[in-house]
Parts: C-alpha cells; structure tokens; sequence
C-alpha cells in the first residue's frame, strides 16, 4: 500500500501558477490532515527594499473560508482543529534551487507541489527551469500543477474534478507505486466514479502486471499503443482529457534523456493536465 502523506512541501514564487499550485497543496493537506510547508526563496538578503513580506504568502485562513471550511474570522487554532499543521518559511540564498534541494534532503517530504510553466526549444534555454530538476534532485514524490491547462482542484471552491486517471504503463520501471499512488490520491480525495486508465506503449507482451486496487465507483480499464513514448502518451492524453497522469519515474536514466529530458519531463512540458511522478523506488509496503 501506499505511504500516508505527513508531510507536504510547496516551494511558491508567489505568481498566479503557484497560487493553482497551492490550492492544490492545501486541499491535499487537508483531506490528509498533513503538514503542509510553503517554501518561498530569495536570491538575496531578506529586508532589501521590495522585498517579500510573509503577507505575501498565500493566506490559508483565507482561502479556507473562501471554501466555506472556516468562517472568515477564524483564527489560526482553527486550523489546527481541522487537522492541518501550516508552516511558512522565508529564505535567501545566491541559488534558490539548491536550497530547495538541501531543505528536502534535510527535511525529507512525502508530496512536493510545484507550479510548472512548459516550455520547450530556445524559450526553454531562455529560463531557468527549477521544478524539473528540483523533483529530480530531490527523488520525492511531485504533483506538478501547469499554469496553463487544468488542474483537479478548484482555487475559488476547493472543488474536486478528478474523474479521469491515465497510468502509462511498462516493465520498467516498475509501474506499481504509480497505480498505488494515483488511486489512493483519489480515495483520500474522496473522489467518486473515477476511472483509471492503463496506457502501455509498444507489443502486447510488454503490458505488465499489475495489483490493481477495488473501490467501489472505481474503473480499470488497459490500452496498448504503438509509437514514440512521448508522442502516444500526449495523444491520448490530448483524446481522453485525463484530470492526473501519473507516472512511475526513475529520472535520468542515460545521456540522450539528460540532453532532452526523461519521458516523464518530456510530456510534463506539453502536458495539460496535472501530472504526478511517483518514484519507481518509492516503498509500497507500510
């Protein structure tokens, strides 16, 4: 079975991707009564004229009420009362990427959520990529949230839309945690009717096996495709509009993926759904 989550991370850059990114975080805290930590970086000294303020953090309490899960008055104990431990934390340093890395090597998390912008070709050499390789480097488990396309969770209501779960599939990696992981994000989401879709590229023989967990409301159906990885997970993707993709991923696995990006990073930058990369040598078991 999969982990519980206890500890989520957010790193935020306060712009309006992290804000959908943050809904998304929350909620999940929410409905696992986790801790959740929002990470905001500077690359320098803190108390520099326009510098961030922890106003500038995204309001809990706020949000919350607009959900109508607390009154607009409510004070920070009733937070505490639903179960969510909330923790903001300010830093500065020359390369907010490596800090991010250290912070989740010292503090190890259970979800990261991050806010991805895709871009591809010279627009993406132009900008300093950091979710990609911050969720590398730190082997978690991450929810990447885009700026454009859909996530599952509403800003405005909370609202939940996760009705449509695709898992591609092979022998490697293994492909167990993803399908572990995607179902119990929708269990503990309280999500009804949900169907999970196994994406396997190349010969049929290639389709692994797989212990696919019962739900009542819960659908498994497989599929098996030919063509480039890449390319056949994005049409799909783009046919059957899934909420989540979910992947098992074990980063770089050799040059040419770090010259262009693992399969996993390659369709995060085109994908317009959320996708979560579950580490392949993540623990199943409790």
């Amino acid at each position: 079975m999969a982990e519980p989550l206890m500890r989520i991370v957010h790193p935020s850059d306060f712009s309006r991707a992290s804000l959908i990114a943050f809904s998304h975080a929350l909620k999940l805290a929410l409905a696992a009564k986790a801790e959740l930590e929002i990470i905001h970086v500077r690359r320098h000294k803190i108390g520099r004229a326009k510098d961030v303020h922890w106003s500038d953090f995204p309001g809990v309490r706020a949000t919350l009420a607009r959900w109508d899960i607390l009154p607009v008055d409510a004070g920070i104990e009733e937070v505490g009362k639903l179960g969510l431990r909330i923790k903001k934390i300010l830093n500065a340093e020359p390369d907010p990427l490596s800090a991010m890395v250290d912070y989740c090597e010292k503090h190890p998390p259970d979800l990261l959520v991050l806010a991805t912008h895709q871009r591809e070709g010279l627009n993406r050499l132009l900008h300093k990529a950091v979710a990609e390789p911050l969720a590398r480097r730190a082997r978690a488990m991450t929810l990447f949230v885009p700026a454009h396309g859909h996530g599952f969770v509403s800003p405005a209501s909370g609202a939940v839309t996760l009705k449509r779960v695709l898992i591609p599939v092979d022998r490697a990696p293994d492909a167990q945690g993803a399908v572990e992981e995607g179902f119990f994000l929708a269990e503990g989401l309280a999500c009804h009717d949900v169907e999970f879709k196994l994406l396997h590229v190349g010969a049929d023989q290639g389709m692994p096996t797989l212990f696919l967990p019962h739900h009542p409301g819960y659908r498994w159906s497989k599929q098996i495709v030919d063509g480039d990885p890449v390319g056949a997970i994005l049409n799909e993707a783009k046919a059957w509009r899934p909420d989540l993709i979910v992947f098992a991923t074990l980063g770089h696995t050799d040059l040419l993926d770090a010259l262009r990006g693992s399969t996993t990073e390659r369709v995060l930058r085109a994908a317009e759904s959320a996708v979560l990369a579950v580490p392949a040598k993540r623990a199943t078991a409790r």
